[in-house]
């Protein structure tokens, strides 16, 4: 079937044999390998080669599923082999022994219809002269190879002996190649290499790479056996310790906490939802490992939820007139709040379940909002809770984070109610109006739910996942101002302002509180010290401006601290008076003047009011003339609003020139500068129209405005007088500044309500309805002024000639000095 011989034609002799098409395995030479062989194909193939002179060709299927391989699925290089043993097993497959001898290669299939019949060119080594390269190789290859049969347990230590006992570096790489654990293609690609040099080196590389992966592999295994070796240690020991405790009479300390929080569960009043969900969870820690991560996390939330206060809450016991005493001892003033409070301990008394009421102390630094909450929570016998949320700018402060995060825990809200151990304390959330948000959420949408009573009965926290009853807590929040506080969360609290205090108001919280406390901190007793009516007044007056007692709070404190430094180290004993007069020895120099106006009586200069955020301040406002194109300016950091309020101004003054006496061109040619002192702190707002108005007007008449006046209100073109905001810490600022008359709009005449008597009493309050009205009041009446009234035509040409005359000597028309 198979033959040697000579073409011909050509005299090549050719080796013609049978094709045994190999599925994943590759034969090399000098290998000898049993085969399975189950395709009829192939056993006739290797029944022929038996038959005959006993040779084969070994080549390798290029897919193993393949059962009917056509010559394109076939390495067209392979290995001539010969069979040594051949074994017909029951179920009518083979058992073949073969040896491969040399390389081959296929030049042709023969045409035969039993079996695949093929024309093979034998392949000889390139390069088997054993060089100083060659040797280098096989010594590299064989150190190598003991390093990878040490690593592969599947070769035996005889092979390695057997390897390096071969001489032939072609013998030496192919019987290496056959040992190798490399994919097929792989070890295909090193029996095509005829060079032996270079198969040396391709099979030293793969033996590398094989080397490396094998260490990374013993190292997990050795991890995963110690991971192994210690968890049934722990077992065993587990099971160990049961069993004494179990002999000795004792219950493991797992099934202890468990037991424990079975009977926490039982006692607890748990709302519905509570109790379903921490009994499940109770369920899942039963089947977890005691000492696993999952273990610690779902100990932890079935703590907090035993924790939380679901049913504890504290009773007043105070009469209703014990809660306003308590009111009235701790803080003088603060009528508003006061009311506020007591008009819900009213409504407590007659409904026996009642809402706690949600208020928004708004007013200036000082005032004594944080104190008032405490001041509630004692008046209402409640738990008392702050948190401050200046700053604050992740939503999960307020929520919480989710338990799938590490280290996560409940919101702000839920920890002040476990730390105040009631479900109805007090909870003071400070500085409201400082809420910030970023890309991890806006906490002021978070407080929407919080804070409304129709939602926060039913409050998740994101950690906790049940609904938590918050509608019996009172919640006090407190801001400077309400502008920057979300409009949809000023929506849902009660609005209660505290306006800045008066003079008496501070002497009495001053002789009541203030320097009890201060004496007590410092040390001292009334023995050491004593602080005089006019001491405590000059201290307000001279050493402090400010709406609230913050600052007076640490003057008297300093003069406390001096006091002491003078007993200790003058070992004084005596009892120290503070008047007035020994005042300055302890504070130093005055720092604001008292008992005089803070402005003259002066040309082009008013007295406006404002508010900020810290109560209200004095504005003063100037205006100056002088040459050039009738060009307005408007300096000291004026907002958008203001600046359009000081145009509509000199608008104003511009349509009324003839009433005011002034020629029709008077601002053609001069330019008109106003500014308002304190350049660098931002102003804007349209309550300073009518002092602005005056300003311009009192330029361009000369005439005086009053030093011991000042006014506000916002203006119009027409010259109406439109009513503004924050008139009583505005008229407690003109009250501080010592100022005798205040002009306000007509329509905020109803704010007098809320102004102190003794404000009232010391103030001159003009109600104005037009700025007509309140240039009557603001102007001085001079020469100049007169003669423009009664004669319209002498004071045009007076005016001119004063600007002309101007022009030529000066250059500059400097208003408050022309006369």
């Amino acid at each position: 079937m198979f033959k040697f011989g000579k073409n011909n034609e050509k005299g090549v002799e050719e080796l013609i044999i049978p094709l045994l098409p190999l599925r994943d395995v590759v034969v090399f030479p000098h290998m000898i390998v049993p085969l399975f062989v189950g395709r009829e194909k192939s056993i006739d193939a290797l029944e022929s080669a038996m038959r005959h002179e006993k040779g084969i060709f070994l080549a390798a299927q290029k897919s193993a599923q393949s059962d009917e391989p056509e010559e394109d699925d076939i390495y067209r290089v392979g290995t001539v082999g010969a069979i040594i043993q051949l074994l017909r097993l029951p179920d009518g497959t083979v058992k073949v022994l073969v040896e491969g001898r040399t390389r081959g290669r296929i030049k042709r299939y023969v045409p035969n219809a039993d079996f695949y019949l093929v024309d093979v060119e034998e392949l000889g080594d390139i390069d088997d002269a054993v060089t100083v390269r060659a040797e280098a190789l096989m010594r590299s290859v064989t150190e190598t190879f003991e390093k990878y049969s040490k690593l592969n347990k599947k070769i035996h230590a005889e092979v390695a002996i057997t390897v390096s006992s071969i001489d032939s570096p072609s013998k030496l790489a192919d019987v290496l190649a056959s040992h190798l654990n490399v994919k097929l293609e792989n070890k295909q690609k090193i029996l095509e290499i005829v060079d032996v040099t270079s198969r040396l080196e391709a099979i030293y590389e793969a033996m590398l790479s094989e080397i490396e992966i094998l260490e990374v592999e013993e190292k997990i295994k050795g991890r995963v056996r110690k991971q192994m070796e210690k968890t049934q240690k722990d077992y065993y020991l587990n099971e160990q310790m049961r069993a004494i405790q179990k002999e000795m009479g004792e219950k493991d300390d797992f099934r202890n906490e468990i037991e424990e929080l079975e009977k926490r569960i039982k006692k607890k009043k748990l709302s519905e939802e509570a109790t379903k969900k921490v009994k499940h969870e109770v369920k899942k820690l039963k089947m977890m490992a005691p000492m696993s991560a999952e273990a610690t996390v779902v100990r932890n939330y079935i703590d907090w939820i035993l924790d939380m206060p679901w049913s504890e809450k504290t009773e007043n016991k105070h009469s209703f007139k014990e809660s306003e005493a308590i009111l009235e001892e701790d803080h003088y003033g603060l009528k508003k709040v006061k009311e506020r409070i007591l008009e819900y301990l009213a409504v407590q008394v007659l409904v026996k379940k009642n809402k706690g009421p949600i208020l928004c102390l708004v007013g200036p630094p000082g005032v004594g909002k944080t104190s008032v909450a405490k001041s509630v929570a004692r008046a209402t016998d409640r738990k008392f809770v702050r948190f401050s949320l200046g700053g604050v700018r992740d939503e999960a402060e307020i929520r919480g984070h989710r338990r799938t995060y590490i280290g996560a825990m409940p919101g702000k809200i839920i920890q002040m109610l476990k730390k105040a151990g009631s479900n109805n304390p007090v909870i003071c959330l400070d500085e409201v109006d400082k809420l910030s948000s970023d890309y991890r959420g806006d906490p002021s949408s978070a407080l929407l739910e919080v804070l409304d009573p129709e939602q926060n009965f039913a409050f998740n926290d994101n950690y906790l996942e049940v609904d938590y009853d918050l509608s019996e807590v009172m919640f006090i929040t407190t801001a400077n101002v309400l502008e920057t506080i979300p409009a949809p969360l000023r929506d849902r609290m009660e609005v209660v302002r505290l306006a800045g205090y008066t003079e008496q108001e501070k002497l009495n919280i001053a002789k009541r509180f203030l320097v009890a406390k201060e004496m007590e901190a410092n040390g001292l007793t009334e023995e050491n010290v004593s602080f005089s009516d006019g001491a405590l007044l000059a201290m307000i007056r001279q050493y402090t401006r400010e709406s609230g007692v913050r600052n007076l709070e640490r003057e008297i404190a300093s003069v406390c601290r001096k006091v002491a430094r003078e007993i200790v180290t003058e070992g004084g004993n005596g009892r120290l008076g503070i008047t007035s007069k020994s005042l300055q020895k302890y504070l130093g120099v005055p720092k604001f003047r008292h008992g005089e106006v803070e402005g003259k009586d002066a040309v082009g200069m008013a007295i406006g009011l404002a508010w900020t955020e810290v109560g209200g301040e004095l504005l003063i406002i100037e205006t100056s003339l002088m040459r050039g194109k009738g060009e307005p300016s408007f300096t000291g950091k004026l907002g958008e609003v203001m600046q359009e309020s000081a145009k509509a101004a000199l608008t104003y003054v511009r349509t009324r020139a003839d009433s005011l006496g002034l020629p029709k061109d008077f601002y053609e040619g001069t330019d008109i500068h106003v500014h308002v002192p304190e350049g660098a702190i931002p102003k804007d707002g349209p309550s300073a129209g009518i002092a602005i108005a005056v300003s311009i007007a009192s330029a361009f008449l000369k005439s005086k405005v009053r030093g011991d006046l000042a006014m506000t209100g916002e203006i119009t073109l027409r010259g109406r007088v439109l009513p503004v905001g924050g008139i009583k810490e505005k008229l407690l600022a003109a009250h501080r500044g010592n100022l005798k008359t205040v002009i306000i709009p007509k329509d905020n005449e109803k704010d007098m309500v809320d102004i102190p008597r003794n404000v009232l009493k010391a103030l001159e309050i003009v109600f104005v309805e037009n700025v007509d009205e309140v240039l009557k009041v603001a102007l001085l009446p001079g020469d100049d002024m007169k003669e423009n009234v009664t004669d319209e035509k002498k004071g045009l040409a007076g005016t001119k000639e004063v600007h002309v005359n101007t022009k030529k000597e000066h250059g500059v028309l400097d208003t408050p000095h022309v006369h």
